[in-house]
């Protein structure tokens, strides 16, 4: 994640508190006007788990 990243998200998405906290901790002010949503997903997968990608689709799109 960049600061240009940050700059055009509307909503930032999380899967865990912890990566809420790295994000804060690196980009502190940057974030005072964004909508941060914890989906609360433990990071146990691997990249592009189908399984996971589903979770991912049924929890963002309760949100947007």
């Amino acid at each position: 994640m960049t600061e240009g990243h940050i700059g055009w998200a509307d909503i930032i998405f999380v899967m865990e508190k912890k990566h809420l906290r790295r994000i804060r901790d690196k980009f502190g002010d940057l974030l005072n006007e964004k909508k941060i949503v914890n989906l609360d997903i433990a990071d146990d997968y691997q990249f592009m788990d189908e399984e996971l990608i589903e979770i991912l689709q049924n929890r963002v799109s309760e949100i947007i």
